[in-house]
């Protein structure tokens, strides 16, 4: 049983297609956790407290950090499937707290436009979830012998 379970974990393809998704949103979520460390009025605890999420000097940190780690382990295609459950959350609430307010002010194509960074990172996090780590992922090199044959 708990080897199935690892096994779905971390099964994956060899597509070198996956490789450029997970890229793209391993170098996002390092770039904006990094950002939240180093410019926290705008980024982190500031942007936090602006948006009126609670304790936002200890959740900017926290979701800087989660983005960071998870940013490392989707680079690295480790753990892919687990590393990017934290994104799909951060995203859905990033959503939900600051792109509600813009379509219901503004208009469902002011939303589109300030959301696209956000539904861009929310659909490739749910693709990596769907096909892991992909060629020259930690994930394919070392639980080769559970990888679907291609």
């Amino acid at each position: 049983m708990k080897n199935k379970v690892l096994r779905k974990l971390f099964i994956t393809d060899n597509a070198q297609t996956t490789m450029i998704i997970r890229l793209m949103v391993g170098m996002v979520f390092l770039s904006e956790g990094i950002q939240k460390f180093l410019f926290p009025a705008l980024r982190g605890a500031g942007r936090f407290e602006e948006i009126g999420l609670p304790n936002p000097e200890f959740l900017g940190s926290f979701v800087g950090a989660i983005e960071i780690v998870s940013g490392v382990l989707i680079l690295l295609g480790l753990a892919t499937r687990f590393a990017v459950i934290p994104t799909l959350v951060i995203m859905l609430v990033a959503i939900s707290t600051t792109k509600i307010d813009i379509l219901l002010q503004k208009g469902i194509w002011e939303m589109f436009h300030a959301a696209r960074t956000d539904w861009s990172m929310l659909l490739g996090s749910f693709f990596l979830m769907a096909r892991g780590g992909g060629s020259l992922s930690f994930d394919i090199l070392i639980f080769k012998k559970w990888q679907r044959p291609d």
